[in-house]
This record gives C-alpha cells, structure tokens and sequence, in this order.
C-alpha cells in the first residue's frame, strides 16, 4: 500500500495542474461585441431612440458606462421597470450572456439632436465600458414603424 501513496498523490497534483490551465486568460475578462443596432427614424426633430444588443463571450461581466454621438447633444441609458422609463447611469453586461436594447425596454435616448436623421442614413455610436475598451458602431436608421422581429 504505501508504494501506491505516491502514485496517487502525483495523479491528485498533475490533476489539479491540468484544471488550474483549464481557465485560460479568456475567461478572466470580458469579450464584448455588437449587433441588431438601428434607430427607428425619429417623429420629432429633437429626440430619437437607439437599440442593440452587447454580447459578452467572456468570463468576466462589464458594465455600458456612456453613449456618446455626433448626432445629439447627449445619449441617455434608459431602462424600463415595470410600466415606467427610467434613466441609469450604467446597465450590466453579464459575463457570458447579453444587455439587450429594444422596444419596451433597454433603450438610448438621443436628446436635442443637431438635425433629423432620416430613414436610410446610419448614426455613429460610441459604446463605452468600465472595463472593456470603447466600441464604435454605425446605427442605421430605419422606418419609425420598423418591427427587428419581421424586418420590416
């Protein structure tokens, strides 16, 4: 017996060598890409929404900080809880999972916009995290009716 207490305890170390490399340097951060970004063509000249989804493929969450445009004064985070909007400073990014923006919910509010955007355009967005570097992306604006479910 005691020749195999050895073996067994350089099976038990050499083991937890092997998982301790299982974790790997891409689970330790975030992993953030974009999509589904549009903005539905604003009825007023001052105010317009924005919607996308952040997916986070890492082990670590992030968190959406700010909004910035060329197109407005100020973006504003907004969700929605219960029946009412609310603005928040920042909205989480879990690790392996997503922050959706859409109707009804999660949304951007572009305020005192330096002009209408108009159907068939596309709006520069400025995505920025606490941790994760900024994120730029190009908002297409779409029909004021427009519906990401059917694509109309």
């Amino acid at each position: 017996m005691n020749r195999l207490a050895p073996t067994a305890l350089l099976i038990t170390g050499t083991l937890a060598l092997a998982l301790a490399g299982c974790g790997g340097s891409g689970d330790t951060k975030p992993e953030l890409s974009v999509g589904s970004a549009y903005m539905p063509q604003p009825v007023t000249g001052d105010m317009a929404a924005g919607y996308f989804t952040v997916v986070n493929k890492g082990g670590a969450k992030d968190e959406l900080t700010s909004v910035t445009s060329g197109a407005s004064a100020r973006v504003t985070l907004h969700e929605t809880v219960g029946q009412s909007m609310e603005q928040v400073t920042s909205l989480d990014v879990p690790a392996h999972g997503q922050l959706v923006f859409k109707s009804g919910g999660n949304h951007l509010m572009f305020e005192n916009l330096k002009r209408k955007p108009v159907q068939g355009e596309k709006v520069t967005v400025e995505l920025h995290f606490a941790t994760s570097g900024p994120i730029t992306i190009e908002m297409p604006v779409k029909s004021a009716t427009y519906n990401p479910a059917t694509g109309h």
